[in-house]
């Protein structure tokens, strides 16, 4: 059993359970969409180097909670905390900054540039970029370089480096997944919250996202992912939230999910055993980490 399992261990299961070392903090947060109530969480802790899946049948809230947390939308009421900051009403831009970062359902490349130039824009606070300072290169020239290095890394990392110099645009879906998660990392987040990395992608390119998924909690990650395959949430999970309304259903360990009462009515019975699913995958305990 991993580490950050042990600590979850005694962990109840049911919504809301505090958490021994969270890094979210959700308190009261609503939504609604006219008369549609998107999310309504009244308490929600996100457990530090944790890997937490986020399911619930479609229309549950999960990516418009996702998009609250993240700034990209606004919430009607309710705070987050993020490692001691009070993020409500932050900025996209600024919440990548503190550390939070999410990748989209449907991927977002700029297609008429390089897969090196996607992922430099990655990067924050970059010096090149403001109005007096752009024009002196020897000001910014020197962090250009670590930046370049960096995505260098991660291209290489996320076997990406062979495209490099090529345009996303000649890029696969499987691969701007890739690219997606690559360039989310370019800012060291501490959280990384993921929204179907693995929808529309070949198995091949799916067991290689999983991997990268399994490893982020050692490079001192912690990862958020919304995922409708069961079997990889159940596999690849140390904790498992439901929403199902804009709700917390339940939550716990990803075999006390599995059997939920709950859970499964939320489903209604829904399959997931379809014959086109990924091969097994590692459990994360069998990764060494």
């Amino acid at each position: 059993m991993s580490d950050v399992r042990q600590l979850l261990a005694s962990v109840p299961p049911e919504p809301g359970a505090p958490k021994p070392d969270p890094i979210l903090l959700v308190d009261g947060i609503r939504r609604a969409f006219g008369g549609l109530l998107a999310v309504d969480i009244e308490h929600l802790e996100i457990q530090r180097d944790a890997i937490t899946g986020l399911i619930g049948p479609n229309g549950a809230g999960k990516t418009s909670f996702f998009n609250l947390v993240t700034g990209f939308d606004r919430a009607d009421r309710g705070s987050w905390v993020f490692e001691g900051q009070d993020l409500a009403g932050t900025a996209p831009h600024d919440v990548a900054r503190r550390g939070m970062v999410r990748t989209f359902q449907l991927t977002r490349v700029l297609s008429r540039l390089s897969v090196l130039d996607n992922m430099k824009l990655g990067a924050t606070a970059q010096v090149g970029e403001r109005i007096w300072s752009a024009p002196f290169r020897a000001l910014w020239r020197s962090q250009e370089a670590a930046i370049e290095d960096r995505a260098d890394e991660l291209l290489r990392r996320f076997q990406l480096d062979h495209m490099r110099g090529e345009f996303a645009a000649t890029l696969s879906g499987g691969q701007r997944k890739l690219l997606e998660m690559a360039r989310s990392l370019m800012v060291e987040p501490r959280l990384v919250m993921l929204d179907e990395p693995m929808a529309g992608v070949n198995r091949v390119l799916n067991r290689r996202l999983l991997d990268h998924v399994l490893e982020l909690p050692s490079r001192g990650m912690t990862v958020v992912f919304v995922e409708h395959d069961m079997d990889v949430v159940m596999t690849i999970s140390d904790w498992v939230v439901c929403l199902a309304a804009g709700r917390v259903i339940a939550e716990g360990p990803p075999e006390t999910i599995a059997s939920n009462e709950d859970v499964i009515e939320a489903y209604l019975g829904a399959r997931h055993d379809e014959p086109d699913r990924p091969p097994p995958i590692r459990k994360r305990d069998e990764t060494g980490e």
